[in-house]
């Protein structure tokens, strides 16, 4: 079963229409961006998959839940199969990084002291940051403050990463270094993983299938070779 199907998906925003009739699959271990200029309606479409937006038109099958039946109460589930990762990093700035990656634990349900610690470690680990652990986010760089933000968005080994310009506040040799921690994580756990990104350096170097938002449209791109980036990629 796919981790992500959208059919014929309108995706709205404080009732206005943002994208109509959006068509998506993915599967485990696929790989995607999405790309469009500002305002095209890429992020509206990663919100409609966490649950902030609703679905009033088509099908849409996110992890396991109905989105277009979707109770207030159950999205707290379905994001816990998400793994979402930000431009602004969104790390809480009154306490450390492993108190950052606490706090999730424990709100989504973990108790035993001893399990939180070693999943956070190995989390802070896997990014290069657990000599770090114990710093405030204004005492960590942007990169250093997006790796923590990529260890979180990993804690529950999550089935699907969301990465909204998870590179667009860093320099360019920092971009290359997250973007290899996300191909890492995607090689060695195989999620669903969405990158939506105007980097197009990025997009040469680790290749994977795109989908283009434009003038309301959200549709596959069959052959990158035949795009002009110039005329969408603009930030």
């Amino acid at each position: 079963m796919a981790l992500i199907r959208l059919s014929g998906v309108d995706i709205i925003k404080d009732s206005n229409l943002i994208l109509a009739g959006v068509d998506l699959t993915l599967d485990k271990g696929d790989f995607i961006y999405l790309v469009g200029r500002v305002g095209t309606g890429k992020t509206s479409l990663v919100k409609t998959l966490i649950g902030e937006f609703p679905v009033t038109k088509g099908e849409a099958q996110v992890a396991g839940y109905d989105l277009s039946k979707l109770k207030r109460k159950k999205i707290p589930y379905l994001r816990r199969k998400i793994g979402v990762v930000f431009q602004d990093f969104q790390l809480l700035q009154d306490r450390s990084a492993y108190d950052n990656l606490e706090f999730v634990l424990r709100s989504t349900g973990w108790k035993n002291k001893k399990e939180i610690q070693q999943r956070i470690e190995e989390a802070l680990d896997s990014v290069g940051m657990l000599h770090k652990k114990h710093k405030m986010p204004h005492q960590l760089s942007g990169g250093e403050q997006q790796r923590v933000a990529i260890a979180r968005a990993v804690l529950n080994n999550p089935e699907i990463i969301l990465a909204d310009e998870p590179t667009g506040n860093l320099d360019s040799d920092t971009q290359q270094e997250i973007m290899q921690l996300f191909m890492n994580i995607h090689d060695k756990q195989k999620p669903a993983m969405m990158v939506v990104t105007h980097n197009l350096q990025l997009l040469q170097r680790y290749p994977g299938r795109i989908f283009k938002c434009e003038a309301g449209k959200c549709t596959e791109v069959a052959d990158r070779q035949e795009i002009d980036f110039s005329t969408f990629m603009e930030s």
